[in-house]
């Protein structure tokens, strides 16, 4: 009775680093949280979601604060100033 090799049977997928996947939900948390910040209408007819767009940025710059000292020095820079960059712009839609 023939047995099947395992060098035959498929190998399980590798799972990326934990850093990896927190810069991607960071990135992707942030593009959602610009949307909603600028919606793609004309002017006259944007309105930002201001409460969505704060979730987004609460919740990226939680993941960064855990995930930061893995990254290297100019990732970390690259996503702080990201961050920084949505803050302003959350606090200048909402007018104060």
């Amino acid at each position: 009775m023939a047995t099947e090799s395992s060098a035959t049977a498929p190998s399980a997928p590798a799972v990326p680093p934990v850093d990896v996947v927190m810069s991607e939900v960071i990135a992707s948390l942030a593009l959602a949280a610009h949307a909603y910040l600028n919606p793609a209408q004309t002017p006259e007819e944007a309105v930002p979601d201001l409460a969505a767009a704060e979730i987004a940025i609460d919740v990226a710059a939680k993941a960064f604060e855990r995930i930061s000292p893995r990254l290297g020095s100019g990732e970390r820079s690259a996503m702080a100033s990201m961050l920084t960059d949505l803050r302003f712009s959350y606090v200048k839609k909402r007018g104060t």
